[in-house]
């Protein structure tokens, strides 16, 4: 059986999940951060999670081996954040946006949560990387409600 992609595409898109900025520094020097939706906890002992860059993005050697990366899970009041850092060209960071976290990741500011990852492993996934980083430090706010993605559009939690 052959799946039509734009029809398979829509039906992942009825998964409801999170939206992040991974952030990393560049060879240069910069903070440059993405969107994605593609965030997963893979284990608690040892403490690894887990995102997905496409094969094809125009920052995959910023992101495809990075010493250090962050996670940064929106807040339902960033959906702006989430809008800048989804653009396509654009991927350099606002300094206004972010701090440098303990292990040199750009953290966004007022995210719900920043995980402070290195890189463990990556393996290939079809047009993806599948990126494995072990958590070294966290940060958590303690009120807030998350930024959803669901078909194609932003929600939230009612």
């Amino acid at each position: 059986m052959s799946l039509d992609g734009r029809e398979f595409r829509n039906a992942l898109g009825r998964f409801a999940t999170g939206v992040c900025v991974i952030t990393a520094t560049n060879a240069q020097g910069k903070a440059v951060g993405m969107t994605a939706n593609s965030f997963s906890s893979v284990s608690l002992a040892p403490p690894l999670v887990l995102w997905c860059l496409q094969n094809g993005s125009e920052v995959y050697d910023a992101y495809s081996a990075p010493g250090s990366f962050a996670i940064n899970v929106l807040a339902l009041e960033q959906e702006d954040l989430s809008n800048f850092y989804a653009k396509k060209g654009d991927h350099l960071m606002e300094e206004e946006h972010y701090r440098l976290g303990r292990n040199g990741a750009p953290l966004v500011h007022n995210a719900l949560v920043n995980f402070e990852c290195e890189l463990e492993a990556t393996h290939e996934g079809g047009d993806h990387l599948i990126i494995v980083g072990r958590v070294l430090d966290m940060a958590s706010r303690p009120t807030g409600s998350p930024l959803l993605f669901h078909a194609g559009s932003y929600g939230e939690i009612r």
